[in-house]
């Protein structure tokens, strides 16, 4: 899908300013409550006890195909809502004069990414699941309040949110802005974390 999108970015279609934010703010909303969701569930799992009875409730049985198919639209999501806005970045980047540096960057990143994948693959067994499930559910809170900031600012810039301006910091790697709507976006996601986690311990 991302090798089609960049095909249709480069020979079909001009992908404008504002068309693009617009991708970018609804895709980046949509992983943030899928992410949300994940977090959440995650978070239960990493509590005593829920973890194994999670595994031998799946051990009894093959995985269903709801949940297969959820499995599929999370990592489907939120892997092409990344390769659409590298592609396009990088079409602008290559376009620029600039093809060296982008293929010395590329094969960086595979090199380190093979890195991390031997050791997770040699680490993971030994890893204590209630542990990684917590650290990953707060990695995933994290990663949803910072889509949600970024989608709703990135509608703004397009036009189809009001711009209300706030004395607020600006954050651009944590997505925070000092926009009362990204704001707001990030305070609901907090809201509901806190709500979900709460009621995961009782």
């Amino acid at each position: 899908a991302g090798v089609a999108t960049w095909a249709a970015a480069v020979f079909l279609v001009d992908i404008n300013g504002a068309d693009r934010e617009l991708t970018e703010g609804f895709s980046a909303l949509f992983a943030a409550v899928v992410l949300l969701g994940v977090g959440v569930w995650m978070h239960q799992k990493s509590l005593a006890g829920q973890w194994q009875a999670y595994i031998k409730d799946k051990v009894s049985g093959v995985l269903t195909r709801k949940s297969a198919f959820m499995l599929f639209v999370l990592a489907f999501v939120v892997v092409y809502r990344e390769a659409f806005e590298t592609i396009l970045f990088y079409v602008a980047l290559w376009s620029a004069g600039n093809k060296e540096a982008i293929l010395q960057g590329m094969t960086a990143a595979a090199a380190v990414l093979v890195v991390i994948a031997v050791i997770l693959l040699q680490t993971s067994r030994r890893l204590p699941i209630g542990q990684f499930f917590a650290a990953s559910s707060a990695l995933i809170a994290v990663l949803a309040f910072v889509l949600a900031g970024k989608g709703v600012a990135a509608l703004e810039e397009a036009g189809m949110l009001p711009v209300i301006t706030v004395d607020f910091p600006r954050i651009d790697w944590l997505g925070v802005y000092p926009s009362a709507m990204p704001l707001l976006a990030q305070l609901a996601v907090i809201v509901f974390l806190v709500v979900g986690f709460i009621f995961n311990k009782r």
